[in-house]
């Protein structure tokens, strides 16, 4: 049985492609609160995990349940209104607009397709100002918000990642999917990350996290789920994964033990 206080579950996952197995009858829970790291060696089927839950993929069979309501067959937009929020392993971003700009119109897109196509009524304006608003509040909390005028192309991958946070943030999120949010980072743009994270669960935000930097996944998870081809090898604390023979000879690659 699942925690009761879990805010996401997962039962008997799958997603084949044509004769390849991505995940199979993959179970998880996500408990309320906590900070949680799902690893594993390339090809694992944790990008595909995020995929499912998100809407982008649909699964061959299993069930995904957001606060116990079943999610599987809405779109991605319709499960960000529902509280979840994702980044994505490389960051996009508007490279021609303002950090501001990208904040502000990342809002409309993820919640409201065809926002385009709306005429810009007094409500609309009124609405507009508040997502400005909003813009500059999650450029603060991480940390841009002197740059909130220049342009997304001109930031280092940090602050790309940065930016990327105050975009998901800027939607509400109950639950925060980070796909590799500290990849190709030097140590102190990891640590501003780590930092981040810990700020956005005192917020009263669970985080869920594809991550392959294992001091900073060590260091930050409160639990730690490991997969290897689709299937799911290892569930526990950082100590106790991390002492699991099957994870190292799994993740880390078979090594000669003199």
């Amino acid at each position: 049985m699942n925690p009761t206080e879990s805010i996401l579950n997962v039962e008997g996952l799958t997603k084949y492609y044509g004769g390849l197995t991505a995940l199979e009858d993959f179970d998880l829970y996500v408990k309320k609160g906590e900070i949680l790291s799902l690893i594993g060696p390339n090809g694992a089927g944790k990008t595909t995990t995020f995929n499912l839950i998100t809407g982008l993929e649909s699964p061959t069979r299993g069930k995904v349940a957001f606060k116990g309501e079943d999610i599987i067959e809405l779109r991605p937009h319709q499960i960000v209104k529902k509280g979840i929020v994702r980044t994505f392993q490389l960051t996009r971003v508007f490279r021609k607009m303002t950090l501001r700009e990208n904040v502000a119109v990342a809002q409309h897109i993820a919640i409201r397709p065809g926002i385009w196509s709306a005429l810009l009524s007094p409500s609309e304006r009124r609405r507009e100002q508040k997502g400005v608003e909003k813009a500059e509040e999650m450029l603060r909390f991480v940390n841009l918000f002197s740059k909130r005028g220049d342009l997304a192309a001109n930031l280092s991958l940090g602050e790309q990642k940065r930016l990327e946070l105050a975009i998901g943030l800027s939607l509400d999120p109950e639950l925060l999917l980070l796909d590799e949010p500290v990849a190709g980072m030097n140590p102190k743009e990891t640590q501003e990350i780590i930092d981040l994270i810990s700020s956005i669960q005192k917020k009263g935000i669970t985080v869920f996290l594809i991550e392959h930097d294992m001091r900073m996944v060590m260091g930050i998870s409160e639990r730690i789920i490991v997969l290897n081809y689709g299937k799911k090898i290892a569930e526990g604390s950082p100590e106790e994964v991390s002492r699991n023979p099957a994870v190292v000879e799994a993740y880390l690659g078979a090594r000669d033990r003199q």
